[in-house]
């Protein structure tokens, strides 16, 4: 393991003014996301649909790192240049989602855990040959009124960090995701008791793992209220609440943490990140967007050749829009104006 370069990528990952674009849906993700603008979901659509995401002009002004998917790290771009390769060239730090899914755990009715273990370090090896610098291992964890349970919360962290040991092994900078959901209809202050507890499961692990914090990234959820609840809490105190929690579980020792937007529209995500960073805080507060950086592209793009440079215009704003909230001087205002 080389202390040193885990460092240098990591810190690379949440450079301010720039964060980490998740392109790492699944199969049946990007068809859901394809059938909402009526496209067949083939191979090369899918292979095109990327490509205007990695080539959009000024795309490394501000994103840092990219998450692909198996298929995507395989890919490359219509000159022939593979992709992982080619955000390498642009400055911008390829990665890959190396787990394979939340399944039902046995015996904890509604409750899943991550897997993905078996075979993970000679996938690693693979990944990194193709060019990978990061990797991204995801646990999910949901509320409702008799769970999350302890064991389930202890077997994902537990989990999560044997991914990140194995991640460093192979000189891969793990990105750590705890994800509450925000699926429920429960209050903040119930999201915030179990985003704390999962928190402190995560760090007891990855310290148990000798996982080595300089060189990992911590992507978890924002504190929140549930889809559902029916008095949800305004945009100042979601910023108040996650920051609470970070502060009293994250060491700072963690380089970044790059959010993930769970379910919120992209103004929502991009306004809660820009309130956090008008603080002084001991790490860099970046986002890890998948649909709250996608969706505008997607649509303005829907499918067609002749909209190719409109669905990379849409992505560029939603970037540079998301690149000022880690400074904390986006405003709602800039979202009418033109990119």
């Amino acid at each position: 393991m080389n202390r040193n370069e885990l460092a240098r990528i990591a810190r690379a990952m949440v450079a301010q003014g720039k964060g980490i674009l998740a392109a790492d849906e699944s199969s049946g993700t990007i068809k859901k996301r394809f059938d909402g603008i009526k496209l067949e979901s083939t191979e090369e659509a899918r292979r095109t649909y990327r490509e205007m995401l990695f080539t959009a002009p000024g795309v490394a002004e501000t994103i840092s790192g990219v998450i692909l998917y198996d298929e995507t790290i395989r890919q490359k771009t219509k000159d022939g240049v593979p992709f992982a390769e080619y955000l390498n060239k642009l400055g911008v730090v390829p990665g890959i989602k190396v787990d394979t899914g939340a399944k039902p755990l046995a015996g904890f009715p509604k409750e899943t855990i991550t897997e993905g273990l078996d075979g993970l370090r000679e996938r690693l090896q693979e990944y990194h040959k193709l060019g990978a610098r990061f990797a991204k291992w995801r646990a999910v964890i949901d509320i409702d009124q008799d769970i999350p349970t302890k064991f389930a919360i202890d077997a994902n962290a537990h989990a999560l960090a044997r991914y990140a040991a194995l991640c460093q092994e192979n000189d891969i900078v793990p990105i750590v995701e705890p994800e509450v959901l925000m699926d429920g209809a429960h209050s903040i202050e119930r999201c915030e008791e179990v985003t704390e507890r999962v928190l402190v499961s995560v760090f007891n692990q990855l310290h148990l793992h000798r996982v080595y914090l300089e060189g990992s990234v911590l992507k978890p959820n924002m504190v929140i209220s549930g889809k559902k609840a029916s008095n949800r809490a305004s945009p100042e105190i979601v910023a108040d609440a996650t920051l609470r929690v970070l502060k009293r579980t994250v060491p700072s020792a963690i380089p970044g943490i790059a959010f993930l937007s769970g379910g919120q529209s992209s103004e929502e995500a991009t306004l809660h990140l820009s309130l956090m960073n008008k603080n002084p805080l001991p790490w860099q507060l970046t986002f890890s967007y998948g649909r709250a950086l996608q969706d505008q592209a997607l649509k303005a793009w829907g499918g067609s050749p002749a909209n190719f440079a409109a669905g990379q215009k849409a992505f560029a704003k939603r970037a540079k829009l998301n690149g000022l909230a880690t400074t904390g001087r986006y405003q709602s205002a800039m979202e009418s104006q033109a990119a």
